[in-house]
């Protein structure tokens, strides 16, 4: 399939820079009915929710892998996308030609200097498609330490944040806002973007009127923010990602979908993982490993009856998935509305509700 079929134009001001304040004033775009087209916020989901629907929600955690650092007096900047062992990790980095096997980066801070610096990674393996192999010079129990005081939030690459600089303030507060409030286990280096407009009070009167929530846990890799460089989407490879569906919310899906209920998506890392875990009979079986899978149109989803889901980049593997779940005359028309009514786009952006209708 061409990948040229997934393109459209964006006004480069409606890419989001920070997230809406409370984050359920975002606006939410409602396609949940077949060939309707409704402008709403997102606190009025529980308006099209169901009692007895199951919301399916990814629970990982973001981890502060962007890194900051210096190899000699050049600037490195650093985003951990996959862990090798309990001390190595693959990357990707800017300029990463400069960079040579046995390179070490000393990273910073704008309060420790690279200079200063306890914390450092030496280059260790390059690779043409999968990045840079690095391995860090601490003790594997003392990372995820290290990580938090030298860190910053992996924002994809369309959210600017300049480099930390001694003695400036940095007016964003991503390390809260890039994380949904339900996040529990650590891993991901970028968000579940469709949870972030979820918040303690909406969670709230989803439980009362009677929805049912349920957690798996994909760990988002950076690979998710990654252009598709081919023409043709056969020839495009996923990097993979780690996922756990438990016993117990694989017997709640399946139970409600037995009974006829909606199964409802909350982001698209969501989908990925049930419909990794799902047979051909759309039975979902527990799952623990990793999966690569590549949703584009012609897929019949097992699981899926609605997704809720941010606004995706141009020609990525994301807008081709949701072109799958709703059909991509119906999503290109979707788009343009949002563009022509000022939607937010892209992660801090607004969000839809689509309704699935390619299933088996």
């Amino acid at each position: 399939m061409k990948v040229d079929i997934f393109d459209f134009e964006l006004d480069k001001e409606l890419i989001a820079k920070e997230p809406a304040n409370p984050r359920d004033t975002s606006r939410l775009l409602d396609l949940s009915e077949e060939n309707v087209i409704s402008d709403r916020h997102f606190y009025d989901l529980p308006q099209i929710l169901r009692p007895g629907d199951v919301m399916v929600f990814n629970d990982t955690k973001v981890i502060p892998a962007r890194l900051y650092g210096k190899r000699g007096e050049a600037l490195v900047e650093v985003t951990l996308y996959r862990p090798e062992d309990g001390i190595c990790w693959w990357a990707f980095i800017k300029n990463s030609k400069r960079l040579h096997v046995g390179d070490v980066m000393h990273f910073y801070t704008a309060e420790i200097s690279a200079e200063q610096s306890d914390f450092a990674a030496e280059i260790v393996q390059k690779d043409a498609e999968d990045g840079v192999l690095i391995k860090f010079a601490c003790p594997p129990e003392d990372l995820a330490h290290k990580l938090e005081k030298y860190g910053s939030m992996p924002l994809p690459p369309y959210i600017k944040r300049d480099r930390p600089t001694a003695g400036l303030w940095n007016p964003y507060n991503d390390k809260e806002n890039y994380q949904t409030v339900y996040a529990k286990h650590e891993g991901a280096v970028a968000a579940p973007t469709a949870g972030l407009h979820f918040t303690d009070r909406l969670l709230k009167q989803i439980d009362d009127m009677g929805v049912k929530r349920v957690f798996l846990t994909l760990h988002v890799g950076a690979g998710t923010f990654l252009p598709v460089k081919t023409d043709d989407t056969e020839n495009h490879k996923m990097h993979a990602e780690y996922g756990v569906i438990t016993q117990q919310t694989a017997d709640i899906i399946n139970k409600a979908k037995q009974e006829g209920r909606r199964i409802i998506a909350v982001g698209t890392t969501s989908v990925r993982l049930l419909e990794s875990a799902a047979d051909d009979n759309g039975v979902l079986h527990p799952f623990c490993g990793e999966t690569s899978i590549f949703i584009t149109p012609g897929y019949k989803f097992k699981m899926l009856d609605m997704i809720i889901t941010n606004f995706h980049l141009p020609k990525s593997t994301l807008f081709m998935l949701i072109c799958a779940i709703a059909g991509t005359q119906r999503m290109k028309d979707a788009y343009a509305h949002a563009i022509k009514e000022r939607y937010r786009f892209y992660s801090y952006g607004d969000s839809s509700i689509l309704k699935c209708v390619n299933k088996i």
